[in-house]
């Protein structure tokens, strides 16, 4: 574990995992601006909300609800796609997107189940817990921070590094869910 102060505050963070060489100006972008509002109380709220709401899944409903959003994603009647898209979250999301002036290529949270609770663009899959951004983050504990390999993502169609953090709710220091946030990786090189 090591410490870094933020916003007036020290973060115990677990060690980074990493796929990926991480070029110094990402990383500093990572601590710099991400780790300001990763675990903003507006995302842990929302995480909290559809953590309750679903309860545990069985792996067959989990999949049953990733193959309905598969079939959705490219159709014009899509009602678990908007209501990722069109939750309040999805909005917090895309204004820091926004914000970010091109470096954010995409975002979204993940609940504890590893599904989508809210994102800034459509996801290719509803379910992200079958994959090293939810199995790094959520599964290793509070202050975890995974960063992917540098690939051509299928959803954005940009090469694109994912950084993505557990989501701890400040109040029990239980991990809620995850989040991850794509960079547009030619802005760093």
């Amino acid at each position: 574990m090591f410490r870094k102060a933020l916003l007036g505050f020290t973060l115990l963070l677990a060690p980074v995992a990493q796929a990926a060489e991480v070029p110094p100006a990402m990383s500093q972008y990572i601590y710099d601006d991400l780790m300001a509002w990763v675990n903003d109380a507006e995302i842990v709220q929302a995480i909290q909300a559809q953590n309750s709401a679903m309860g545990a899944l069985s792996q067959d409903d989990i999949i049953l609800r990733d193959e309905m959003w598969r079939a959705q994603v490219s159709t014009p009647v899509a009602p678990l796609v908007n209501e990722v898209m069109n939750a309040p979250l999805s909005t917090f999301l895309r204004v820091h997107q926004e914000k970010s002036a091109g470096l954010i290529t995409e975002v979204f949270v993940m609940d504890r189940n590893g599904l989508n609770v809210a994102a800034s663009t459509i996801t290719s899959d509803y379910w992200q817990g079958d994959e090293a951004k939810f199995q790094e983050t959520f599964g290793k504990g509070s202050g975890s921070v995974f960063v992917d390999e540098i690939e051509l993502d299928e959803s954005t169609q940009t090469y694109q590094g994912q950084v993505s953090f557990a989501v701890t709710d400040p109040a029990s220091g239980e991990v809620v869910g995850a989040i991850t946030v794509g960079l547009n990786a030619s802005a760093f090189y």
